[in-house]
Parts: structure tokens; C-alpha cells; sequence
């Protein structure tokens, strides 16, 4: 699967380290920030061939003041565990709903910076676009890698939508305000849906096609599903990752199908 070459896309001024130069003290200017980086985001496919997908997971370490962000790339066609990578740092700025990619991004890059070599395309477990002011962790952290990227959350922050129906594979758009943000996406049969928005320079119909593509039976896409295990291991450190092997174990009663769980802080 691919889009348009990478080479087609218009790099943001001054480029992603620039972007990342500054990182705003008070929730106000975040808030500023959210807007004035937004518009930069690429809504279309600026992709070339996929063969390395990473997967993106952020943790707090209670009590320590840290965010530990793993980092877990994959073979894009067989989902078979490449590499994998595990940074923190310290949660300089308070917790605000809405800006909580101010406290995770600067560990997410940490952990993303440590892939080898960079992915060729990046899953986010966070929001992107269906974020109140369009800017997401997905759209923060793509946009200042600079990769195409998409979120893929287990809980929806905002809109609505249509019913779903309950076959794997099934999804409708997820709207707010009049503008389509993201979409509903059934991975498995009878289980809760995800939900899937678009990060930078992916389409929404590609990030929908991935995220199906990438799940091998479950709930969650495989990259992010390796990345959430890895990301819990803190402050330990990195613990060894076995690459997906057997069938699942049933999933958990909260998985099944029905209402939406209640909606998580926006990331």
C-alpha cells in the first residue's frame, strides 16, 4: 500500500526542528501554538512504499514526575516485531485536557529518534484531528517528525457518528461541527471500535486502511498494541517483546461491544 511520493509534500518553514525549538510554559500559549502549527498539517497521502510501520504509546511513571514513551517498529507485511525503543522525560508542563501533547511529545520523540532507521509510516495511540482544535498528539508528534501518521485511540474524545455495524471492517465517519474528524472503526468483530483520525500526510481513507491492515485479528493495530505493552515497563526499563505468535486470549469485558466508553482526555 502506498500513496504519493514523499518528495511531492511542502516541508513546514524553518522544518520539524524548528517546530520543536520551543515548547510553550503556560496552557495559554499552548492552546496558541495548537493553532498557529495546525493549518501545517497535511490532510492528503504524501507517502512512498511502506515497508517499516512504528507504533507510538506514552506513560506516566506515578509519583516520579516522568513520561515514558515507547517506540516499536514492525514489518509492514508480515507485522513480525523489528525493533523496538523506550525513552522518558520529565513532565515539565501541567495537565491541562486538550494540551496533554505537551507533556507526552517531547518523550514520544525521544523514543521515535531512537528507530533505526525511521519508519516509513508512524501509529499513534492518541487523537489526531479529532481533537478540538484539530491538533492532536498524532498531528504533534507527525507533524514535527515529520512522517505520516496516524492515531488510533480507544476511546472517543469528540463528535458523532452513525451506528456501526458489528463486522470487523465496518466504520463511519466520526463528525464535530460539521466536519468530518476521524472514523469509527470496527477491527473485530463484536468487539469496541477505535478511533482513527488522520496525524500528517495521510488521507483518512488510507489511515482507516492501515489500521485494519495492521491489526491481525485484534483490537488494536499491532504496532501500537506492542508499543502500550512496552511503554508499561517503566521505570525498569525496556523489557524483551515476543513478536505476535497463537491466537488472542478472549478480550477483556470492557472490549465488547456496545456504547461508547466515556471519552479520555484529549492527547
Amino acid at each position: 500500500m502506498r500513496g504519493q511520493p514523499a518528495a511531492d509534500h511542502k516541508r513546514p518553514a524553518g522544518g520539524p526542528a524548528a517546530l520543536a525549538s520551543r515548547w510553550p510554559p503556560s496552557p495559554a500559549e499552548a492552546r496558541a501554538e495548537q493553532e498557529r502549527l495546525a493549518p501545517l498539517v497535511i490532510r492528503a497521502d504524501r507517502l512512498g512504499p511502506v515497508r517499516r510501520v512504528a507504533g507510538l504509546d506514552v506513560h506516566y511513571a506515578a509519583g516520579a514526575g516522568l513520561a515514558w514513551a515507547a517506540a516499536v517498529q514492525v514489518d509492514a507485511g508480515t507485522r513480525e516485531l523489528l525493533e523496538s525503543a523506550l525513552a522518558c522525560s520529565p513532565l515539565a508542563f501541567p495537565y491541562v485536557p486538550g494540551l496533554l501533547s505537551f507533556r507526552e511529545a517531547p518523550a514520544a520523540l525521544s523514543a521515535l529518534a531512537l528507530l533505526r532507521p525511521a519508519p516509513d509510516l508512524l501509529l499513534v495511540d492518541g487523537q489526531g484531528l479529532a481533537h478540538p482544535r484539530r491538533f492532536g498528539l498524532a498531528c504533534h508528534v507527525g507533524l514535527l517528525a515529520d512522517l505520516p501518521t496516524i492515531g488510533v485511540a480507544k476511546s472517543r474524545l469528540l463528535g458523532e457518528h452513525d451506528v456501526l455495524p458489528a463486522e470487523a471492517g465496518s466504520w463511519v465517519p466520526l463528525r464535530d461541527r460539521g466536519e468530518t474528524v476521524g472514523a469509527v472503526v470496527r477491527t473485530r468483530t463484536g468487539v469496541r471500535p477505535v478511533f482513527v483520525s488522520i496525524g500528517h500526510r495521510v488521507s483518512l481513507e488510507t489511515a482507516v486502511a492501515w489500521t485494519l491492515r495492521l491489526c491481525a485479528g485484534r483490537r488494536l493495530p499491532e504496532p501500537v498494541r506492542l508499543a502500550d505493552q512496552l511503554s508499561r515497563a517503566h521505570p525498569e526499563g525496556p523489557r524483551p517483546l515476543v513478536p505476535p505468535a497463537g491466537s488472542d486470549p478472549p478480550p477483556p469485558s470492557a472490549d465488547r461491544a456496545g456504547a461508547d466508553p466515556p471519552a479520555g482526555p484529549p492527547r
